[in-house]
């Protein structure tokens, strides 16, 4: 028998859910906020169709959760929220538009305790129409919609498989090396332009074949067919749409030496991550790589426009692995244990110094990395 809403929300240690159902579209908005040790819960909001509005929560959970752990080995002062809608099926004009004055509403009854961004399945039109709506929108104050993350996260997972490769082979070099960007979307296409660009081979697939051959073509590149991803030699496999894509039906047949990719909750299981380092493959975890347009978002709400500076923050992604991969390697475990002991650290700190704040509820954190952790916003 499946999770209900209410065995899932039981079960959860964030700080609570907030849900509303939309009658006009037959949809109904999931609020997650996870923690807020070190600020306001923020995350990026999905919209998909999903087979219950079970299965929409417990994303929604798993993905504030990721939050948490990706403000923190960010050491930006948010918390962990999401929101997720689960929708019937595709929505576009004015039923859109309704569906998404609700999600408006119920966060200007929310005061500002969760603030919002672009995730899969939403756009930056969605986010300048939720604008007019909720002052509670992430990104710059500007007229217009606000900047697409997708790129700066497909910077911060490039300069993570640098990272990767240069922990592997003692050099960041990819020149001729391959990576299979398992879909090339918003942050698959411009990965692989940036692989292209450094003389990498790009291998790509999605379950749109038609997009999967322009990018192939524009990158110099090749395509594999979603089926056969899994079983396709390369030296990074890079996954980058859905999650637990990293898992034991899956392990045993890679043929890669790094996964690194932008995908949220690309290890189904906490013991996948035991899984990959027992075949040799170096992982990345996902919350740490994943995170420019998260970190990009956060930095332009407190200011920071200069796209310079942005960038070279978003680049930094690459030491902050560098440092987990050699912490990993030192105390013999694996790269998602070592990047969780650096969040656990920093959200110790922040408890700290936060304690005396009136109102500050907190959801709970330990070491047995209970769920995987995931986003790119």
């Amino acid at each position: 028998m499946g999770d209900t809403l209410e065995s899932l929300i039981e079960g959860w240690d964030g700080l609570g859910v907030v849900t509303s159902r939309h009658r006009e579209t037959g949809s109904w908005i999931f609020i997650a906020l996870h923690n807020d040790t070190l600020g306001r819960p923020s995350g990026g909001c999905r919209l998909k169709s999903y087979p219950s509005p079970a299965d929409g929560l417990r994303d929604a959970m798993r993905l504030a959760e990721g939050m948490t752990y990706k403000w923190a080995a960010m050491g930006l002062g948010y918390g962990g929220g999401k929101s997720v809608l689960v929708v019937p099926g595709p929505l576009a004009g004015e039923p859109r538009r309704s569906l998404f004055t609700r999600l408006g509403q119920v966060m200007n009854a929310l005061n500002g305790a969760y603030g919002v961004g672009v995730d899969m399945g939403t756009t930056p039109q969605d986010m300048e129409f939720l604008a007019t709506v909720t002052p509670h929108v992430a990104g710059p104050r500007v007229v217009g919609p606000p900047p697409d993350p997708g790129p700066f996260t497909a910077t911060g997972v490039y300069e993570g498989i640098r990272a990767a490769v240069a922990h592997r082979d003692g050099s960041p070099d990819l020149k001729g090396k391959s990576v299979l960007i398992q879909g090339v979307g918003d942050v698959g296409h411009p990965l692989a332009r940036l692989l292209r660009d450094s003389g990498a081979r790009v291998i790509a697939s999605d379950i749109d074949r038609a997009r999967a051959s322009a990018v192939a073509e524009e990158c110099g590149g090749t395509t594999v067919a979603p089926g056969e991803v899994y079983d396709t030699e390369c030296d990074v496999y890079a996954p980058s749409a859905i999650g637990a894509t990293v898992n034991e039906r899956t392990i045993g047949r890679l043929r890669c030496r790094v996964i690194a990719g932008s995908a949220n909750n690309q290890l189904e299981k906490p013991d996948d991550a035991d899984r990959v380092r027992e075949r040799g493959i170096l992982y990345a975890p996902d919350y740490v790589i994943n995170g420019g347009g998260a970190m990009a978002f956060g930095l332009m709400e407190q200011g920071i426009l200069d796209m310079d500076e942005l960038t070279a923050r978003v680049r930094s992604i690459g030491g902050t692995l560098a440092g987990i991969f050699r912490e990993a390697d030192a105390r013999g475990i694996s790269p998602v244990d070592a990047a969780h002991r650096r969040a656990l650290g920093v959200l110790a700190r922040g408890g700290s110094a936060n304690s005396g704040r009136p109102g500050a509820s907190r959801g709970h954190f330990d070491n047995d990395r209970r769920r995987g952790h995931e986003d790119h916003a």
